[in-house]
């Protein structure tokens, strides 16, 4: 009679270890999930920072501030995605609201600063940028800060930011390219000549930096075009930015010949080039 109720017992005991078992294996396999999911968010939010359409990555972080309102990566999300949908006036606001979070640290600022400067707020961009702990030394910051001294004409100052912010990058194509610029303004034709050149050849698809060095050339009347790659429908548009330029120079006869060149370079019909040669021609 005793071993069916010792039977009964050790049977319930297992049904009970079998029961504890399970509940542990479901846990297991919840924080399985949960840790796939946060993988799986953090992917799906660098693809939006990167390569997603700029207004839906502003969609998908704004439901993610309205989910988790707490969470600083998800307003940093949605304000740099304003920033890259150029809608920058929103994105101050935004990045405002980031650097008065827990867990906001000085590149929050920095970023803050650039919204700033894309939204034409250069004063309260400085005085940002001046809050920022003189420790916090990036290539974002001192690009920001030469950008800003420029904008007050402090050319050695500046001069001096885009030096150390060249330093601080493996990519100074951009910031070379702003540099040799603000040469160009300043009237330093053969400096930002010379910068234009190291732009490209740290990036030779840089067609902004190709077009301000044809500009710097042509202010020397030099109008050649530099050795360096270029497509076809490039080379026309380099054309046609050194004829402009020769012709507000009063190089006309120049600046017509080249006309000419760019139309003929071009792949296809080149109607800015054709109006302004028909417009010379007309008188």
């Amino acid at each position: 009679m005793r071993h069916p109720i010792i039977l009964a017992v050790c049977m319930a005991g297992v049904t009970a270890l079998a029961g504890c078992g399970e509940k542990d294996a479901n846990a297991t396999v919840e924080r399985a999930f949960k840790d796939v999911n946060v993988v799986d968010e953090t992917n799906l939010s660098d693809v939006m920072l990167t390569v997603a359409d700029p207004n839906e990555a502003v969609s998908y972080f704004a439901r993610s501030v309205k989910e988790s309102p707490d969470r600083i990566d998800h307003q940093r999300g949605l304000a740099a995605s304003l920033v890259r949908a150029k809608r920058t006036t929103e994105a101050v606001g935004e990045w405002d609201k980031v650097i008065k979070m827990e867990g906001a640290t000085p590149e929050d600022s920095v970023q803050l600063a650039d919204a700033l400067i894309r939204s034409g707020n250069w004063a309260r961009a400085e005085t940002v940028l001046n809050g920022i702990p003189p420790t916090h030394e990036t290539f974002a910051r001192y690009r920001l800060e030469a950008m800003v001294a420029d904008s007050k004409e402090q050319w050695s100052r500046a001069d001096s930011f885009y030096e150390i912010a060249v330093g601080l990058t493996t990519t100074p194509a951009a910031v070379m390219n702003n540099w040799g610029y603000s040469k160009l303004t300043r009237g330093d034709y053969p400096e930002a000549e010379r910068l234009f050149g190291e732009a490209i050849r740290q990036d030779n698809t840089l067609f902004t930096a190709k077009n301000n060095l044809i500009m710097a050339r042509a202010a020397q009347r030099d109008y050649t075009l530099p050795v360096m790659p270029m497509e076809q429908s490039e080379r026309a548009q380099l054309l046609h930015t050194m004829a402009l330029s020769a012709i507000k120079r009063g190089d006309v006869e120049t600046g017509k010949g080249l006309l000419r060149e760019a139309i003929d370079t071009h792949p296809q019909h080149f109607e800015a080039a054709v109006r302004s040669l028909r417009a010379l021609e007309n008188g």
